[in-house]
């Protein structure tokens, strides 16, 4: 066994044990297993959502963007702090409302608020079609840490479905208790790791940060800033609008909201957060040192590009600190998604072929759903071959449908109608999926205007989606309005 093993094995033991420690002393019926009983605090509705917030993507898709692409992953730094200002607004109306209507899901909300189960059923489905490119990442990114740190002792087939087990057990007996106390031990560890990285391999490499942009600057000129066409400041505006506007829109984030004590637990983190994103430059810098230092990692392989650096740098011991922090980094966040998208199955679709069905029978399903959405989840990515970062923009194209529904739904007077935000819903996620199927995108269209050829896709889809909201809005009003007329 080599030097790195231990510490890599002792994460994914420490998860375990702490994820069956959480449910110690709690009835996990279905309020407690997927809310939290609403009743955590400001620190622990912290350590949830930078735990949801701060992945595998965080740890390896950031820094091997920044490897691949350069200047585009800035947007990663972008997107995140202008949610957070967003949330200090949007989030406590949802907090008050799900609390109100004692509501589990971002599915019951849609259906509560428009009065429309079917809604609610649209919108499960949207959520557990994008929940599963965003498990598959972090089983991905599992499979990448374990192999590289472990110097290939365990195969990344062989590690992804270890972590699929010990994922799909403690979610089984601790629902978001879990996920929350291994938050605590996960966001320690990558605060220091990705820290010390950040600073020690430009140093270490290139003597600091100036001139390690200006070795990078020499070797590939223009490489630390955005392209004139394709990744252009058109295609980093469209995509830091769209991945901000669907930051809460994922389901497990949104879900996240529901386990708070009070509005003002949010708005303390929404203030908190932004200083959070800051890690993310330490990110970029390993990404940047490892440019010239691991040269040669394409497609793919660039969210190696971390772990090639350290082990070219460290002792094997260090390498598996690093590992132990990246199987964190990849086992929290998958435990939300898990418990997200077997409530959704269970709570929001189950439910809807079965209105008689009690919260103890939604609760006794959705566990047993667990694994299965596991083994999903695993098939796929033991198929898969596309980077970190092309995942999750594929799964925020989808989630981010759900955004205009939702904000007109908060105003006094919501002006779209059951019938619109269904129809623009599906009208936007019909638009992702077909562009994801045919590959199609605007450089394929010479007559447009080059900074239109530049969008990222899925905000057409976004204006697809309202436009067609808007339209059958408009259209189910008058429909409506005769009848309500007749009734007074």
């Amino acid at each position: 066994m080599n030097g790195a093993l231990p510490f890599i094995i002792a994460a994914a033991l420490l998860a375990l044990a702490l994820g069956f420690l959480a449910s110690r002393g709690k009835d996990m019926n279905l309020e407690q297993w997927t809310v939290g009983g609403r009743g955590f605090g400001a620190v622990f509705v912290f350590l949830l959502l930078a735990g949801e917030i701060y992945t595998t993507f965080t740890f390896l898709g950031g820094s091997g963007f920044a490897y691949g692409k350069g200047a585009p992953a800035y947007y990663i730094l972008a997107y995140g702090t202008l949610a957070y200002v967003l949330s200090y607004f949007m989030l406590p109306p949802i907090w008050r409302y799900a609390k109100k209507n004692g509501l589990y899901s971002q599915s019951d909300f849609f259906a509560s608020k428009y009065d429309s189960p079917t809604l609610g059923v649209i919108v499960a489905i949207v959520d557990i079609v994008a929940l599963i490119p965003y498990l598959v990442l972090q089983f991905k990114g599992l499979g990448i840490i374990v192999d590289v740190a472990g110097y290939g002792s365990i195969s990344p087939t062989v590690a992804i479905w270890i972590g699929a087990i010990i994922v799909a057990a403690y979610v089984m007996v601790s629902g978001v208790h879990g996920s929350a106390w291994t938050a605590v031990a996960k966001d320690g560890m990558i605060l220091g790791i990705v820290i010390f990285l950040g600073i020690y391999l430009p140093y270490h490499y290139y003597g600091g940060l100036e001139p390690m942009f200006a070795a990078i600057e020499h070797a590939k000129p223009g490489f630390t800033v955005l392209a004139p066409h394709g990744e252009s400041l058109w295609w980093f505006s469209s995509t830091v609008l769209l991945t901000a506007l669907g930051f809460y829109m994922w389901p497990h984030s949104f879900g996240s909201i529901y386990t708070a004590r009070s509005a003002t637990v949010i708005r303390k983190n929404a203030i908190v957060l932004p200083l959070y994103q800051l890690i993310l430059l330490f990110v970029f810098f390993v990404g940047f040192a490892a440019t010239l230092q691991v040269p040669g990692l394409t497609g793919p392989h660039i969210d190696l590009a971390l772990f090639k650096l350290s082990v070219k740098t460290f002792d094997p011991w260090f390498v598996g600190v690093i590992g132990a922090t990246g199987v964190l980094t990849a086992l929290v966040p998958g435990s939300m998604i898990l418990m997200t998208a077997a409530t959704l199955i269970a709570n929001n679709l189950y439910r809807a072929a079965n209105p008689a069905a009690d919260d103890r029978q939604v609760s006794r399903i959705a566990k047993l759903l667990v694994p299965v959405v596991a083994l999903v989840a695993v098939f796929f990515t033991l198929k898969g071959g596309q980077t970190i970062v092309a995942l999750l923009l594929m799964g925020y194209s989808f989630v981010t449908q759900l955004f205009p529904s939702l904000v007109l739904s908060l105003a006094n007077r919501n002006f779209a109608t059951r019938e619109g935000a269904a129809a623009g819903i599906i009208a936007g996620v019909a638009t992702v999926a077909a562009v994801s199927l045919t590959g199609v995108n605007f450089h394929s269209l010479h007559w447009l205007p080059a900074p239109v050829q530049d969008f990222n896709i899925g905000i057409v889809a976004l204006a697809v989606n309202f436009i067609v909201l808007v339209v059958v809005s408009v259209a189910t009003r008058r429909v409506e309005a005769p009848a309500g007329a007749a009734a007074e």
